[in-house]
């Protein structure tokens, strides 16, 4: 997923994927793209890039790397983005699909691994991991080795701090699928958007946008497994989302390489 903005980047205009891991004169500028770096801890296999915003940069930043480009016409949310990567996995001659996102850079070969090994017993596989402090992150709802569903914030946060406490798998965005029972779940996501209020250009509107996560919530409610991994490093799944977070994952490569 490579189509967003970011538009907590204050003073950047470019894609976010495209912000160095290695900074030189700025946190803005330097070396070796968060995109890149995703990309080479990838297994093998035929891979995908959804994109939008700058894609003319993110698709020359990338160029040879035998990548095929989705666009999402509209920024519709994760799971806007998934569909628009249907034509793509319906082409496909594979059994599993990983769908990560285009700032978490630090996701190991071995998590995504571990991840698709999930599949031999699931339809679909959620990474998470036990942060410090929640903050606003969605958090899985589990029973013993299956997850229900992913409560996001604005809702869990306000249960009672005694069911609050009883969540403690929060939710890294990185999942792992069956392939044939992701793009029949595709048809059933599409049919059910979000109404979300958003402020566009100065003016509140009305928008439709769909999420990955609503893929948990379903296949549930059909009786089909769906697992879990937990990371137990909270660095490894941390999300670039402003430029603090810029700036921490910037010295922890500098640090780790």
């Amino acid at each position: 997923m490579a189509a967003g903005r970011g538009s907590r980047m204050t003073g950047f205009t470019g894609n976010k994927t495209l912000l160095p891991l290695a900074p030189k004169d700025s946190p803005y500028s330097g070396h070796h793209p968060i995109l890149l770096h995703i990309l080479r801890n990838l297994p093998k296999g035929p891979k995908a890039l959804v994109v939008n915003y700058r894609k003319q940069a993110v698709i020359a930043a990338t160029r040879g790397l035998n990548l095929i480009y989705c666009e999402q016409p509209t920024l519709n949310g994760t799971g806007g983005g998934l569909l628009a990567a249907q034509p793509f996995l319906e082409t496909q001659n594979c059994d599993e699909v990983i769908i990560t996102m285009g700032d978490v850079p630090f996701v190991k070969a071995t998590t995504y691994a571990a991840l698709v090994n999930h599949l031999k017993k699931n339809s679909l596989a959620v990474l998470g991991f036990r942060p410090k402090h929640k903050k606003q992150y969605g958090v899985l709802e589990t029973r013993e080795s299956k997850v229900s569903r992913i409560i996001e914030w604005k809702y869990w946060s306000e249960y009672p701090e005694k069911t609050r406490r009883n969540f403690k798998i929060c939710n890294a965005g990185i999942y792992a699928a069956r392939r044939s029972e992701l793009l029949h779940y595709l048809s059933v996501l599409a049919s059910r958007p979000h109404s979300v209020q958003k402020s566009i250009d100065g003016e509140e509107k009305k928008v439709a946008e769909y999420f990955i996560t609503d893929l948990v919530e379903y296949m549930h409610q059909d009786d089909l497994p769906v697992g879990f991994i937990v990371s137990e490093n909270e660095a490894e799944v941390m999300g670039i989302d402003d430029v603090s977070a810029l700036q921490e994952a910037q010295r922890i490569f500098m640090r780790d390489g």
